[in-house]
């Protein structure tokens, strides 16, 4: 997620953060080519039983769970409002699970000096994406660039596994991805949001550090 341009003209470091879907089916060559990009840190956003593999040595793997499945009623109603797998339940998610997010953010502040950061789910659109955009936003990263990396994934997703792909969804619901996005991004102050979780200015700085 290097080279995105920030709102005061800058843009974001080269493989200081990375953001994929799961790791489960790297080679060992996949591995040490992680490894040679520059990669130490990895933030693993999965459920327990979704984790099958861990990263090896000398990669570092911090957990940090999302999604939190045993809050049925949330996913009930994202379900039920046919918004899954689409920025449409951010704002829903944002509201509930602000703790969790931050938490996940701040994986990221406190990854190790000496290499770059990948935060992974399983797709790496959905949860990633999301986790992705507070980031970027803390960054300072234009809305434009944050929707157009997001978009990447639903290309990639309708050439790999069309049954993922969601840009129909969208637009049953009248919208496309980046509207959806950017819609996300101008009802959000993700600074103060990511502060009222818990997150210390400290741990704000040191992502901005990382990444800008």
């Amino acid at each position: 997620m290097g080279g995105l341009r920030t709102t005061d003209g800058r843009a974001t470091r080269p493989a200081a953060l990375v953001r994929s879907g799961m790791l489960d089916r790297l080679t060992a060559q996949g591995w040490s080519e992680l490894l040679a990009y520059g990669v130490r840190t990895i933030v693993d956003l999965r459920n327990d039983e979704e984790r099958t593999v861990l990263p090896p040595p000398p990669l570092t793997c911090v957990h940090v769970p999302l999604d939190d499945p045993a809050d049925t009623a949330m996913w009930d109603r994202i379900r039920a409002d046919g918004v899954d797998g689409t920025p449409l339940y951010y704002p829903f998610f944002l509201e509930r699970k602000a703790e969790r997010c931050a938490a996940a953010v701040r994986a990221v502040a406190h990854a190790g000096p000496g290499g770059g950061v990948l935060v992974h789910g399983a797709g790496g659109r959905d949860r990633t994406g999301l986790v992705s955009l507070l980031l970027l936003l803390l960054a300072g990263v234009a809305p434009d660039e944050i929707a157009a990396d997001y978009e990447l994934s639903n290309q990639w997703m309708a050439q790999k596994n069309p049954r993922y792909c969601t840009l129909e969804v969208l637009a049953r619901h009248h919208t496309t991805e980046r509207d959806a996005l950017l819609a996300v991004i101008d009802s959000l102050d993700a600074v103060s949001y990511l502060r009222e979780a818990g997150l210390r200015e400290e741990e704000i700085e040191a992502v901005r550090s990382r990444l800008r």
